[in-house]
């Protein structure tokens, strides 16, 4: 049974890919990961916020002191000369890259414009073999108009293409006034894969202490609907990659993405809840289902219900909706 794919110009024994999560900070794990099957790992996030940190300090600390003698500025370089940030994330990468045979994708999360966007090129030089952009970003001005905040993504990308050689993967919300043509500026800014969806956390509120709490949830089946229709719309319409990730728990839900058009199907809730060697029972019970379906490979199932290829195309649009909202009421 074939199950080989590629994504991002990378040749994957299979479409299952961990997404980033807490779970690849430590070595062990991305080496228990490769062997229960995983063709490739997407490191947990190195975040905008702690390259900028990084930055203040060391900045501080050069600058302390400086009012007390016209020449001391010169006794350091500037700033600027300096590589400064998380050192800490790009020796895992290094580590990782000697510790295992797959592919290591390295994740940069951010959502302004600035400096930050430059670590991209100390990941490329610690080993990754591609870099995942995180955009998380929930606009809240009410004055910024959609193509301000599409520019600001389009920004973001073009500036780390603008450092790297090796493949980039945007990772997004679907929240844009036309989600299509937003994929298609990506594509064209350099985009080489894309990543749907992020999940936004939402706060909760703890009516007991009226304090805002964080409120991390996993996903479970149902998630997969919303990047499952995009992909099936996406899917021959871009250039790019398409990964999908968000409820893929089970071999069907795997099944259902890659018939969509989705290159690797990422998983992370499924591996919080059961473990790493989960990763395994998917393969073995995606084997099953090829078997049992007559395919020889995962080539055969990529994008044959995509919207492109489907018997019904309007099923992914308004008419699905319609269909929907009938079928409700004639089993209710």
């Amino acid at each position: 049974m074939d199950l080989n794919t590629e994504y991002l110009g990378l040749k994957l024994r299979t479409p299952f890919v961990p997404a980033a999560s807490p779970l690849s900070e430590s070595l062990d794990n991305i080496k228990k990961m490769e062997d229960s099957g995983a063709s490739a790992v997407v490191l947990h996030s190195l975040f905008e916020e702690q390259i900028r940190l990084e930055r203040n300090e060391l900045l501080d600390h050069l600058s302390f002191g400086t009012e007390s003698n016209p020449e001391a500025q010169t006794y350091f370089p500037e700033p600027e000369e300096f590589h400064i940030g998380p050192e800490n994330y790009l020796e895992h990468i290094h580590n990782a890259k000697k510790a295992v045979d797959i592919p290591i994708i390295a994740s940069l999360n951010g959502s302004t414009m600035g400096n930050w966007t430059q670590y991209a090129k100390l990941m490329q030089e610690a080993g990754a073999d591609a870099v995942e952009l995180n955009i998380y970003w929930i606009p809240t001005d009410v004055r910024a108009s959609a193509a301000d905040v599409e520019k600001v993504y389009l920004d973001i990308v073009r500036a780390v293409k603008k450092e790297v050689t090796i493949p980039v993967a945007v990772k997004l919300s679907p929240f844009f006034t036309n989600f299509a043509n937003m994929a298609a500026q990506l594509a064209d800014a350099g985009a080489d894969g894309l990543v749907l969806f992020n999940r936004f956390y939402q706060p909760d509120i703890d009516v007991e202490t009226l304090e805002i709490k964080p409120n991390l949830l996993l996903s479970t089946p149902m998630a997969m609907r919303l990047p499952l229709r995009w992909i099936a719309l996406l899917y021959g319409q871009t250039r790019a990659d398409l990964a999908a990730t968000g409820g893929i728990h089970r071999a069907t839900d795997a099944v259902k993405m890659l018939m969509a058009g989705a290159d690797v199907t990422m998983i992370c809730s499924a591996l919080l809840r059961h473990g790493i060697p989960y990763i395994g029972l998917l393969e073995s019970h995606l084997k099953l289902w090829l078997e049992e379906h007559n395919y020889d490979s995962v080539g055969q199932l990529r994008g044959s219900l995509s919207q492109k290829n489907c018997a019904d195309p309007s099923a992914f649009e308004r008419a699905q909706y319609m269909r929907a909202i009938s079928s409700g009421v004639h089993q209710s």
